[in-house]
């Protein structure tokens, strides 16, 4: 096959610059604790999501142990989206914004 015809793939990487991470926003919830199924209108907004990758600038602070696939609790106040998918669930967030990281405990 000549290159012509070959079709080449080109991956596209979101990579957060300063201070940011890039996180994987959980999906909403459409069912309560006690089991109560909600109407596709109405969903439990989530602040949590998963670090999918972090600035070169973070993973060098030893202030911030955050590392990729790390889930975290975070205010979406200043999140920005990245409309990288179809269902849009990708935001760059400062890394003021983190505001947990939720853990196994030991």
């Amino acid at each position: 096959m000549s290159e012509s015809t070959q079709s080449k793939t080109v991956l596209e990487v979101v990579e957060p610059i300063g201070k940011r991470v890039l996180i994987r926003k959980d999906q909403d919830k459409k069912q309560t604790k006690s089991g109560i199924h909600l109407p596709d209108k109405i969903e439990i907004p989530t602040l949590t999501g998963r670090i999918v990758s972090v600035s070169a600038e973070i993973e060098t602070d030893e202030n911030y142990p955050l590392t990729q696939y790390d889930r975290v609790l975070f205010n979406p106040k200043d999140a920005v989206p990245v409309d990288f998918e179809g269902d849009n669930r990708l935001f760059v967030i400062p890394i003021e914004n983190i505001v947990a990281v939720i853990r196994k405990a030991k």
